[in-house]
């Protein structure tokens, strides 16, 4: 009888562990789920603040160039106007990815070349001196933006190791 209830004592305490154990399995690959779905939104985020910002800011460099042309060529103050109020349109469009892109990265790499993109597609407006001018202040505004893309795509790449793609520590 004493044998039947250790038999039986040790299948309840072998059972319970087994469901402790059990249980911390789930719970760690539900821990993990849900840091790579974090991780994964994170990514996408960061790709669509990329996407916005490389956008707006091209938008925004060929309407300035456009801008600069017609100032350059003596169109009527009609044109002019017009392309002046595109320009504050294309460079209120680049307010929004702009933060977004300093809230969801702190890589100094990316938020440095996204500054240079900004400062350099801004300062287009400064080069309506000449045609030359002019031309010279587009390169440079695209130069930075290609830039800026292979330094977003640099750090997104999947491979890369980042904190939003960390390993589960070990234990």
């Amino acid at each position: 009888m004493l044998a039947t209830l250790i038999t039986a004592a040790l299948a309840i305490v072998a059972t319970l562990l087994g469901a402790i154990v059990s249980g911390r399995f789930q719970e760690r690959a539900a821990e993990r789920q849900v840091r790579v779905s974090h991780g994964e939104a994170i990514r996408r985020d960061r790709l669509e603040a990329v996407t916005a910002l490389a956008c707006a800011a091209s938008d925004h460099r060929t309407t300035m160039w456009r801008r600069g042309d017609v100032v350059l060529k003596g169109a009527g103050p009609e044109r002019i106007e017009a392309l002046r109020g595109e320009s504050h349109m294309t460079r209120s469009a680049v307010t929004r990815p702009l933060v977004a892109l300093r809230v969801l990265f702190e890589d100094q790499a990316v938020r440095a070349a996204a500054d240079r993109m900004i400062t350099l597609t801004y300062a287009i407006r400064d080069a309506y001196a000449t045609t030359e001018d002019l031309t010279a202040a587009r390169e440079a505004a695209k130069v930075a933006h290609d830039d800026f893309v292979n330094a977003a795509a640099h750090y997104l790449r999947p491979a890369s190791t980042h904190p939003t793609f960390e390993q589960e520590p070990t234990r």
